[in-house]
């Protein structure tokens, strides 16, 4: 299992846990086996799946954990297999069928590699027109995507309360309803602390998912 990975993992869901008032530890214990498991990605998925069903007080995490799951599978996994497995017709297949799991933070988690790789500090500018090309004409699924995003970078710049306020003025796009929070939330502050973690606790609406989601970002960037 890749190190970000298990880290960001372990520390999200122990912000959930906290929070929610629940113990973590046996999914925890499970969720580690799976990602740590010699098994097809599907196969996989159908193991994550299980240990999710059951623990349900966990599954408002359940396509965010999802999105580490493909994280881990190409940090971990794919290393396992034939040169150029990603372009074969057996993952275009697994990506058919799961297509329709995990969340935008996949992207995000992907772009905070590449900000690694070329030791760079995540910016939000940044990660809309370099990294998801929002500008490019032949991106514009991306640029309705991440609409509330770009129409309301200048939160980045301004603090969690404004944050969680706009997010509960406003009618966000389905894509980043939930995540549009702690996206912005780490833009603001790619690093966490406990101030920006207690602002989200005092005015996020949705305290125990905002954190969990921070958590599992910064955790991500900060290893």
């Amino acid at each position: 299992m890749d190190n970000k990975v298990e880290g960001a993992l372990v520390a999200s869901l122990s912000k959930f846990a906290a929070l929610a008032g629940k113990d973590q530890a046996e999914l925890q214990r499970s969720l580690i086996e799976v990602f740590n498991a010699d098994l097809g990605f599907l196969e996989k998925v159908n193991a994550f799946d299980a240990a999710f069903d059951d623990y349900p007080a966990f599954d408002e995490l359940r396509e965010v954990f999802f999105d580490l799951l493909m994280i881990n599978f190409f940090a971990s996994d794919v290393k396992k297999l034939e040169e150029d497995y990603l372009d074969t017709e057996e993952w275009a297949d697994i990506e058919e069928q799961t297509i329709d799991r995990g969340t935008e933070l996949l992207n995000l988690l992907l772009y905070i590699n590449e900000c690694h790789d070329e030791k760079i500090k995540p910016e939000l500018g940044d990660f809309l027109k370099e990294f998801l090309l929002v500008e490019e004409d032949e991106f514009q699924d991306e640029f309705h995507i991440y609409e509330d995003l770009i129409s309301n970078q200048q939160l980045a710049d301004s603090s969690i309360e404004d944050i969680c306020s706009h997010a509960g003025m406003v009618d966000l796009g389905e894509e980043m309803e939930e995540l549009f929070v702690p996206f912005m939330a780490f833009f603001y502050q790619p690093k966490a602390n406990e101030t920006v973690l207690n602002d989200l606790k005092k005015y996020s609406s949705n305290a125990d998912f905002d954190v969990a989601v921070y958590t599992l970002i910064t955790n991500f960037n900060g290893i």
